[in-house]
């Protein structure tokens, strides 16, 4: 099976704003009741450890969206939730993100337990399935040898043909369910492509979802995070719940905005390792580590209820080191006393100095109160994080420095800018400049060149 991609981010339309349609991928479903191996059967698809997989049920809640290939053919594989019609308001909510995905499948894969058989779930699943009248392949996993290979038939009573028996852990009998899969698949831009460069059309250019802004949503558990993600998008993309810690994986979605293309990552709440869990917390902190690490630019999102914490504080370093622009967002401001938010933000402010002029956006994602001021701060850090100034209005203005306010026994010759992503610069001085100066320089050049939200680096060489 050939390796995939990188995960693929569905593109979402800004409400009231026409967008090109993008070319469409075909769509695959794996659906089913918790615990019969969906995320290991989308691990074997996808070719790599994707989906936070454990022994226990509930595991994946939101809907996860992955890119596949099988024989040449790639398509977009999407893990959802477990399906319950009578669990709690959690399990209802996580059956909902299912059906929205199993409404725009091309294909669904109807994933069932051959060690445990029909079960009353696995009815109430396809009969969901037979209403919505989408094509549907039977799958049923933990097949290991020929007695349950014979077992597997019952399944046929679920009214939706003949099952195909696989292993996900094992990977018994998958290669011949993607044969299946693709060959029922309507044609994607590859064949499209194809037949269009064997009639002398011009080669499609590169992906649009390649191009877009990359923006980590972060934050410690249960401070709104989903529920920013979800306003942003105008969608119910994940799970939100006041359970602490609903969000498993980090999802993916690329929103069309006048500025461009910007791909929301939304992430798990982030906890002190002391109290991560083994097994499920610890591999959806590992994914929104990975995320913070691929993202161009952080929304740091915290309680403005509880202010600041020591753990906000630590990730906030964390985000520091990986340098990345961050705006930080204060949530459920709603609930501020009128009294008490001047000081929050100042406590906000004094807290994370150590991000230096990381803006700060008062907003309310359940009421939608401030999020539009989001998208144009993450426009403003975008352009800061992208910012090269010419090496001679460089030199004059470190020149108009060093006039203003000389260097305690150094001098610095000249200066360049050896990099963007972030501002980049390297100060040749005749010794060593203290801290204090720099962090000087540094305010003065931001003051002159409007050097917007976004970590600024200076190297020094003396000689």
């Amino acid at each position: 099976m050939s390796t995939p991609a990188a995960a693929r981010a569905p593109r979402v339309p800004v409400p009231g704003k026409e967008v090109g349609a993008p070319a469409h991928r075909p769509l695959v479903v794996v659906a089913g009741r918790p615990n019969v191996g969906k995320s290991t059967l989308v691990n074997r698809f996808v070719g790599r450890r994707a989906a936070v997989v454990e022994e226990k049920p509930g595991v994946t809640r939101d809907r996860l969206e992955l890119e596949a290939e099988w024989n040449g053919r790639s398509f977009v594989v999407v893990d959802t939730g477990g399906w319950l019609g009578r669990g709690d308001d959690l399990d209802a909510k996580v059956a909902g993100q299912a059906e929205r995905a199993v409404a725009a499948a091309d294909l669904v894969l109807l994933v069932v337990d051959a060690a445990v058989g029909v079960t009353t779930e696995d009815e109430d699943v396809a009969r969901v399935l037979i209403r919505t009248r989408r094509p549907v392949l039977v799958v049923v996993n933990k097949v290991d040898n020929e007695r349950r290979e014979t077992e597997s038939w019952e399944f046929v009573a679920l009214g939706l043909g003949d099952p195909w028996t696989v292993s996900a852990l094992h990977g018994r009998g998958t290669g011949d369910l993607l044969d299946e899969v693709v060959r029922r698949l309507p044609p994607g831009p590859d064949e499209r492509d194809r037949a269009s460069l064997d009639d002398g059309g011009a080669d499609v250019g590169p992906d649009a979802d390649a191009e877009a802004t990359r923006v980590a949503i972060v934050g410690r558990p249960n401070v709104g995070k989903s529920t920013l993600f979800n306003r942003l998008l105008g969608d119910e993309r994940s799970v939100v719940h006041d359970l602490p810690g609903t969000t498993r994986d980090a999802i993916d979605t690329v929103l069309d905005t006048p500025d461009g293309p910007i791909c929301f990552i939304d992430t798990a709440g982030m906890r002190r390792r002391s109290r991560t869990e083994e097994g499920t917390e610890y591999y959806a902190m590992v994914r929104a580590l990975q995320a913070l690490d691929r993202a161009g630019v952080v929304l740091l999102v915290i309680d403005a209820t509880q202010g600041v914490t020591h753990q906000d504080q630590r990730l906030a370093e964390r985000i520091g080191a990986s340098g990345s622009p961050v705006v930080v967002v204060l949530n459920k401001w709603e609930l501020v006393a009128a009294d008490d938010r001047r000081q929050v933000v100042d406590d906000v402010e004094d807290r994370l100095a150590f991000l230096g002029e990381s803006p700060i956006a008062k907003v309310s994602a359940r009421t939608g109160l401030g999020v539009h001021k989001i998208l144009p701060a993450l426009r403003r850090a975008t352009e800061a994080y992208h910012r090269r100034i010419p090496t001679s209005e460089l030199n004059r203005a470190v020149r108009a420095i060093q006039a203003a306010h000389p260097a305690p026994g150094a001098r610095i010759r000249y200066a360049v800018q050896g990099a963007i992503d972030p501002p980049t610069f390297t100060l040749f001085a005749t010794r060593r400049l203290p801290a204090p100066y720099l962090r000087y320089v540094e305010r003065k050049l931001r003051e002159q060149f409007g050097i917007g939200p976004t970590p600024v680096k200076f190297r020094v060489r003396i000689g």
